[in-house]
């Protein structure tokens, strides 16, 4: 077998800081589905600063004024903290280009211009209509201009995994001596494999020719899913920065992922010998962040951050996880913000994971006959259903004089098309202790109006909707919500062919755990 090429390491076996590059302002904003305006970048700019990114791609100031604004928006409300990441627009090899992305990052505090120009034969040939020595003298130019009017500049060869290797070399090596702090050799249209661009990276650090202070950079879409597989073999083979997403977005198919390649470097850097500055436990918050201000949610069985990437259905994997979550789990959920696994109810799940959650909603004090006919219960609606909630739980406890505090009894939505036609919701429920209520709700929409009688019936002071996640599941469709009631925070789940009394179900469950809630503090307090 062909040997790896040597790759020359700094400070031995000490690990190397990787800075972090996110672009999800920028090249993820760019994917059909996911853009946004100035408020919506903004407040995922906050959260991006928490997260510490070393840098902040937050767009592109020459592609249109509302970029530009943004830019603009963000380096006044962002740029001048202490804390705040560096601050980058993208910019073609024009004077223009330049100068927007100059008056855009102009209150930032520190500020980077990432400089692109395409090298691949096909870019110089297709759109740039050049030769060879042409591109260099564009490139040596554009980068002579921008040296002195940001704190950095970074170069990016566009289409380089298609460039001929020894151009590249050439281009990289002007791009350097002409100003450049960041040599980007980004993987456009994600071609490449973890073999060649490890080559390749540990080629170019070893033999491009460049100031001391200036690192490279990889940058990866997923076109054939091999994005966060490509930017570690590029961090193995030399590269000091990784540009990526919050959840893969981007063009196409998509970038890298942040959290992916991020906890890849905290779970094993016993290989890869690198680490970041990025606060993990902020992963999830931004992730949800992501999918809540544009309304896409990360599939399900996506990495680090999917609903499924703590959670165990299966009775074997389950009773492991119970005794010792080690054993089916790398990480911990803590580790990225999530307060724990989830143990997920269903068909597969064994008698381990049931008790466990009984004991988790307060029933743990179930006798063996009773808990085996509730098990047989449990096992049968099981096989009819995805997955057995925390309502269905309490409706199997009814008949054994258990259940829950709130029943619905009756839920009917008005809404319509006119200026006047106020969404209007009207709920029936049953409370354990007061009894039957009704209650009406409005809203801007039909969830908002749920939301709005049940925090009635609830006598709630303060209740928002703070986010609905949808899926169709066959011919049903799948309802969660998250809520903020009086400052605490609660989410419920359901399913129904029907979307208003899937949604009313869903909020059920989630009163209905502010109520499990409430009366866990209170046996506590009492203690």
């Amino acid at each position: 077998m062909p040997q790896e090429p040597e790759v020359p390491e700094v400070g031995g076996d000490t690990p190397h800081r990787i800075a972090i590059f996110d672009t999800s302002l920028r090249d993820g904003e760019q994917a059909p589905g996911f853009s946004m305006n100035t408020a919506q970048k903004l407040k995922l700019a906050h959260a991006l600063r928490k997260l510490k990114v070393d840098v902040m791609e937050v767009g592109f100031a020459a592609a249109s004024p509302g970029d530009a604004e943004a830019i603009h928006a963000i380096a006044s409300e962002i740029g001048y903290l202490p804390d705040a990441p560096m601050l980058c627009s993208l910019s073609r090899a024009t004077d223009g280009d330049i100068d927007a992305a100059e008056r855009a990052l102009g209150p930032a505090r520190r500020s980077r211009l990432h400089l692109f120009f395409g090298t691949s034969d096909l870019h110089l040939a297709a759109k740039h209509k050049m030769e060879k020595p042409e591109a260099l003298t564009t490139i040596e130019r554009a980068l002579r201009i921008a040296k002195g009017r940001f704190t950095e500049i970074e170069f990016s060869a566009e289409d380089a995994l298609r460039t001929d290797p020894a151009f590249l070399k050439e281009v990289l090596e002007c791009a350097a001596a002409a100003g450049a702090d960041v040599l980007n050799v980004p993987d456009t249209v994600g071609y490449t494999s973890p073999e060649e661009i490890y080559a390749l990276f540990a080629d170019l650090t070893a033999n491009v020719e460049r100031p001391e202070h200036v690192v490279f950079s990889t940058h990866n879409h997923n076109d054939l899913g091999m994005a966060v597989a490509n930017s570690l073999a590029a961090v193995r083979g030399g590269a000091r920065q990784v540009e990526c997403t919050i959840n893969g977005i981007g063009e196409r198919a998509g970038n890298c992922a942040l959290e992916e390649v991020v906890m890849a470097l905290k779970t094993r850097p016993d290989h890869y010998r690198a680490t970041s500055g990025v606060e993990t436990r902020e992963i999830f918050a931004v992730s949800r962040m992501l999918g809540e201000v544009t309304g896409n949610a990360p599939p399900r069985n996506k990495a680090i951050v999917g609903r499924n990437a703590f959670a165990h259905e299966a009775g074997i994997h389950q009773h492991g996880v119970l005794a010792d979550r080690r054993t089916y789990e790398i990480m911990s959920p803590e580790d990225i913000g999530l307060p724990s696994n989830a143990l997920v109810l269903g068909k597969h799940s064994g008698k381990h994971a049931l008790r466990a959650r009984l004991e988790a909603l307060g029933h743990g004090d179930l006798g063996g006959n009773r808990f085996e006919k509730l098990y047989a219960d449990f096992k049968r609606l099981a096989d009819t259903k995805r997955e057995v909630t925390d309502n269905d739980l309490c409706d199997l406890l009814a008949d054994d004089g258990r259940g829950h505090a709130w029943e619905l009894v009756r839920v009917e939505m008005r809404t319509g098309t006119k200026a006047n036609d106020r969404p209007t919701a009207k709920v029936t429920l049953d409370h354990a202790t007061r009894g039957r209520l009704t209650t009406i709700g409005h809203g801007t929409g039909p969830f908002e109006a749920l939301t709005d009688a049940f925090c009635v019936a609830a006598e709630v002071k303060h209740g928002t909707l703070e986010s609905v996640d949808a899926h169709q599941l066959s011919r049903e469709m799948e309802i969660e919500v998250g809520l903020l009631v009086d400052g605490v925070a609660i989410a419920g789940r359901s399913q129904h062919t029907d979307v208003v009394i899937a949604a009313a179900q869903a909020l059920l469950a989630a009163f209905n755990n502010h109520a499990r809630m409430a009366d866990a503090a209170r046996l506590a307090d009492a203690a």
